[in-house]
């Protein structure tokens, strides 16, 4: 069993919980298997990945969000068939590796990821840290300042590195990946 937490907003929650849900079974996280580690900021990246603005009426925030789900470590996803990944984002039907492919070539095109192809299909996808890829999107003119606004203060807000506070490694082709907490 896991030593109970003591701080007092931990305290003050679980308040909450038994007053509102009494009984009721919670997601805290804790000693779970099968889920995986997201920025608090990911609701802000996919907004912004569903956007008119960045990806006009095509929307490619369900692949991003399945390579997501699928990312195991040092930010390399090892590509299954990509069948299963268009279904897991959603995709089905005849056009359903096809329009899967489309997508990941826009998250590749805005900086989210980078493929390697081995034959006709992809295999492995580095998932670059997401504050790079906005940052690299917000210099080329491409997020409103609203949305970066938006961004900047909840990264603050959850004590999130900043993209001028992270160390890139020389070359800047990614970022050291630190853990959003």
């Amino acid at each position: 069993m896991v030593a109970q937490k003591k701080t007092r907003g931990y305290q003050q929650r679980g308040k909450w919980k038994e007053e509102f849900w009494p009984g009721e079974e919670a997601w805290t996280g804790e000693d779970e298997k099968g889920w995986f580690r997201a920025p608090r900021t990911l609701p802000l990246v996919l907004q912004l990945l569903a956007s008119k603005q960045l990806s006009g009426n095509i929307d490619p925030s369900s692949v991003y969000l399945e390579l997501l789900a699928r990312h195991i470590d040092n930010g390399i996803v090892e590509m299954a068939h990509e069948a299963d990944h268009a279904f897991a984002a959603g995709y089905v039907g005849s056009r359903a590796v096809r329009t899967w492919q489309e997508r990941m070539k826009m998250l590749e095109d805005f900086g989210f990821i980078r493929t390697k192809k081995i034959g006709n299909r992809f295999k492995y996808v580095l998932i670059v840290h997401p504050t790079v890829a906005t940052q690299r999107l917000n210099e080329r003119k491409k997020i409103s300042p609203q949305w970066w606004d938006t961004y900047r203060a909840r990264q603050i807000e959850t004590k999130e590195a900043l993209f001028e506070d992270r160390k890139l490694p020389t070359g800047g082709a990614s970022a050291a990946s630190a853990s959003a907490s």
